[in-house]
């Protein structure tokens, strides 16, 4: 049974329709663009996710019984909106980044083109993806970066809404991590999941060592053994003891990090398990990752702080109105222009422009209409950001599902090489390239 997402949305937007339908303005060629006026946490770059989840969530924005009883009952719209929201379908087109790709401030993410009424109910939708995801898929990027070569897992979901961590781990996994905790997420974005036993497994047993005996006859010797319940360097004389030294790996979970970890690195080669891995746990960011670069650590697990964006939970993204048709069907660009929140309006085409491979700028090309913006082809210095997700109503089936969030994964790691290497720093700053914006010749 198919659920509607159509009240995933605030009840402004059909108001807002409903107005439009009563004045004539509906109808009216519309082109919306989200995008964000600066980054979150003074970050140095922005990752894209969530493209895929929203146009899934678009196929089901339909309004049956059960969404027009309640605007009804409620009284939000009158009948002539009743009437046009039972047959609503997105019949606009729909164009913009990759998921994965880097996004900077006034990049034009998204640009929803259609009747007004078509688009303007597709703000909360749009918004409420895009801002969770993307800002789950920047912090992971940057605890990739910092992790370099170790394998990152994804363990957050108790930190986070139930649907929310599921789309946690899909953006974490755009971004960079390597598996998730959550089931869900692997079923349905096809993420490796990984996970063996929590203290609750050690508690339960009268001992240490028989709840080590029962995981290794369980799952055998290549799992990792949890080693923190009780006296660390007693739970890993007692880890390899049980399983012997080709244990697979041991977890810390607690106390100061890099010393622990320098201690029990030593400890297994003197104990024979030189090939035995540690994980590291214990409420990582991308700064804690950071300062275990030079500790001998094979692995690291996030929970709270990439479900939660590092501390900044949202993208800061913003959906609005940059183009209209005017009553002689010529277009018209338009823009907010409050202090402080001011957007470019216009219609507008993208480009990263590179130098020797590295990203230098992200430009921006302005017009009132489409038919005026520039190609690729006269934008030889610059890589064109913007492709077609929807068009004429019809969904590109490709950017969902298990294939495009795997599509979305390589993307991410590929542009990710682009940046300059002042990106990579985590300290806040302005962002790592400018965005310049042009007049379309």
């Amino acid at each position: 049974m198919t659920t509607s997402t159509a009240l995933l949305t605030d009840r402004y937007e059909l108001t807002m329709l409903a107005a439009a339908l009563r004045d004539g303005t509906a109808a009216r060629p519309s082109v919306f663009e989200l995008f964000s006026r600066r980054l979150s946490g003074g970050r140095r770059f922005g990752v894209v996710a969530g493209t895929g989840r929203l146009l899934t969530l678009l196929r089901d924005f339909r309004f049956g019984d059960d969404e027009l009883r309640f605007l009804r009952d409620g009284q939000v719209v009158d009948a002539d909106s009743l009437r046009y929201l039972e047959s609503y379908r997105f019949t606009g087109s729909i164009r913009g980044y990759r998921e994965g790709e880097l996004y900077f401030p006034g990049s034009p993410i998204l640009t929803v083109e259609g009747s007004f009424a078509d688009a303007v109910v597709l703000e909360t939708l749009a918004l409420s993806v895009l801002n969770h995801d993307s800002a789950v898929a920047t912090a992971a990027s940057r605890m990739s970066i910092a992790a370099g070569e170790r394998p990152l897992a994804e363990m957050g979901s108790r930190r986070a809404a139930e649907r929310s961590a599921v789309a946690a781990a899909r953006a974490a996994y755009i971004a960079g991590f390597g598996a998730t905790s959550n089931l869900e997420a692997g079923r349905q974005w096809g993420i490796p999941t990984m996970g063996t036993a929590a203290h609750s497994w050690t508690l339960l047993h009268d001992s240490e060592e028989a709840a080590f005996r029962s995981q290794i006859e369980s799952l055998g010797t290549n799992t990792t053994l949890l080693v923190d319940t009780y006296d660390i360097r007693t739970g890993v004389e007692t880890a390899i003891r049980v399983a012997g030294t080709g244990l697979g790996g041991v977890r810390i979970d607690s106390g100061d990090l890099p010393i622990v970890a320098a201690e029990v690195r030593a400890q297994l080669d003197e104990l024979g398990a030189t090939a035995t891995r540690i994980t590291v746990t214990s409420d990582l960011d991308e700064y804690a990752i950071a300062a275990l670069a030079a500790s001998p650590v094979d692995a690291y697990g996030v929970g709270t702080s990439v479900v939660t964006g590092s501390g900044y939970p949202t993208a800061s993204m913003v959906y609005k109105l940059v183009a209209r048709q005017d009553a002689d069907g010529s277009w018209v660009g338009v823009a907010k222009a409050s202090t402080d929140k001011a957007s470019h309006g216009g219609c507008k085409a993208a480009f990263r422009t590179l130098s020797d491979g590295v990203a230098t700028a992200e430009t921006v090309v302005v017009s009132d209409g489409f038919e005026e913006l520039g190609t690729a082809a006269e934008h030889p210095d610059g890589r064109a950001l913007q492709t077609t997700f929807v068009d004429n109503g019809d969904i590109d089936t490709a950017f969902e599902g298990a294939a495009g969030t795997t599509s979305a994964r390589q993307h991410h790691l590929r542009v990710r090489e682009e940046l300059p290497v002042r990106a990579l720093a985590l300290s806040k700053s302005d962002p790592a390239i400018p965005t310049v914006f042009v007049d379309a010749e």
